[in-house]
């Protein structure tokens, strides 16, 4: 009976909970804060001048952890995920959808019959006090949140923004880099379909960059996005280049292409990249930026367009672009040693891994790309997308390297591994290797570098692929 009364209290406070507004909570408390989107959200509840703690599984007594200083540097008080950080105090806790019902803070907000929401539920209260701007797609997100808040920045409209990845700008403020409230009303915001969340924002503006395979099929991917289209107030731009995104277009000419023959609304034009930077036109005004790729321009693009039409003039999207720094681990340039560029990239799926390989081929003679793919589910579900697409864009001259599956735990059926990738494209021909661990592929891949060739690093979720690519920088 006591169980049940006390269940029955939480929903009590849970209805409450939605009753009330943001503004009325003062000591948040973020379990797994060390996670992209929880220590961004974190962050811009700090600035806004609440008292927030948070924990994770990664926070352990005597072990350095980066992420843990720069939160506490910001003031946020930082917890071993034993259920220590929670207190009278507390009045609200922020989950993810990773978070079980076992964690201890879980269970001691439940005794303290504390509210608990999602990130998602939060991010959406955040939403609706801001004119947002939210980013969609399956690719590109990151990268053309952070151009739309430096275009924002440079016409002076101090944005916020809320991202899935560190600003290089914001990262030199000593900051995590992937959130930061802003004085203006403008918010940017990515909005993540991949776990279903994109249906509860209610954006000012929609961005619909691309729709690509990942994490769902196809048909659910069309149905999240189309919720997305429905649930944007005012405008909606999608991209015309790609086939799927553009069935849910509204108005072409809101949208923007990199068809010179589209007519969409804003189209560029006369790409060239040379080395590490790139050029183009985007309506007869020129844009130079020091970032690889035509997917690159094809972001920059997106941001001009929705920025243009909210207000801000080309020169300005292109002045401000031209001084574009970069997010965290998006091709990600650690330098060139022994005549060997090394890049870092968060590609995970197979059209950005495919993507991230055509960039470098302008920067070196030969590219070869080491890749760890991250879950078993999402690699099997993926098997056959990724042989068709680095089949595609390998070269003769190009080599592809995969080490084991990345495994964070939970109870995976692990049936599939990287070498069944890498047989697959070695049977077609394809010069594909395995390297099981992770730690002796320089020892493979030595012998194969040369002169002006790329060395691309790619993989996503193992917070360890940072350190790793630092090491081979510093081994090579």
């Amino acid at each position: 009976m006591a169980s049940f009364f006390a269940a029955l209290c939480y929903l009590v406070c849970e209805h409450f909970f939605m009753e009330q507004r943001l503004s009325d909570f003062n000591h948040p408390f973020f379990i797994g804060i060390a996670g992209t989107g929880m220590s961004a959200l974190a962050q811009y509840l700090t600035d806004m001048g609440m008292r927030v703690r948070g924990s994770d599984r990664y926070f352990k007594k005597g072990i350095f952890n980066e992420s843990r200083e720069k939160l506490s540097s910001m003031g946020i008080s930082c917890f071993e995920q034993d259920g220590s950080g929670i207190d009278q105090l507390t009045d609200l806790v922020v989950i993810s959808t990773a978070v079980e019902d076992s964690v201890p803070e879980v269970q001691k907000a439940r005794q303290l019959q504390i509210p608990i929401v999602k990130r998602s539920e939060l991010l959406a209260w955040i939403t609706r006090s801001k004119k947002t701007i939210a980013v969609g797609g399956t690719s590109g997100k990151s990268t053309t949140s952070a151009m739309l808040f430096t275009i924002f920045q440079e016409a002076g409209l101090q944005p916020g923004i809320i991202s899935g990845a560190g600003l290089v700008s914001l990262i030199r403020e000593g900051r995590i880099g992937n959130a930061k409230m802003g004085q203006g009303d403008l918010l940017v915001i990515e909005a993540d379909e991949s776990d279903g969340s994109i249906t509860q924002y209610e954006p000012d503006t929609g961005l619909l960059l691309n729709i690509d395979k990942d994490h769902q099929e196809i048909d659910e991917l069309l149905r999240l996005f189309g919720i997305f289209r429905s649930h944007t107030m005012h405008l909606f731009a999608v991209n015309q280049s790609n086939a799927l995104a553009r069935t849910l277009s509204v108005n072409i000419l809101h949208d923007f292409s990199i068809d010179e023959n589209s007519q969409a609304g804003y189209v560029a034009s006369n790409f060239k990249q040379s080395g590490l930077s790139i050029s183009f036109n985007v309506n007869g005004q020129p844009f130079s930026l020091d970032t690889v790729g035509r997917h690159n321009m094809e972001n920059a693009l997106a941001a001009t367009a929705v920025a243009h039409q909210i207000g801000v003039n080309l020169d300005i999207c292109s002045r401000a672009l031209s001084n574009y720094h970069g997010i965290f681990r998006r091709h990600q340039v650690l330098g060139k040693k022994k005549g060997v560029w090394v890049i870092d990239d968060y590609a995970h799926n197979p059209a950005k891994c495919a993507s991230s390989i055509e960039a470098c081929k302008g920067i070196g003679s030969r590219v070869i790309a080491w890749f760890q793919p991250h879950g078993y589910g999402p690699t099997r579900f993926l098997r056959d997308d990724f042989v068709k697409e680095f089949a595609r864009v390998l070269r003769p001259e190009d080599q592809l390297w995969m080490s084991e599956i990345f495994y964070a735990g939970g109870t995976a059926e692990k049936n599939i591994s990287s070498l069944d990738i890498i047989r697959e494209l070695q049977a077609l021909g394809k010069p594909a290797f395995f390297v099981e661990n992770r730690d002796q592929l320089l020892q493979g891949v030595r012998p194969h570098l040369s002169q002006e060739s790329v060395l691309l690093l790619m993989g996503a979720r193992d917070p360890s692929l940072e350190e790793f690519a630092k090491k081979v920088w510093e081994d090579i």
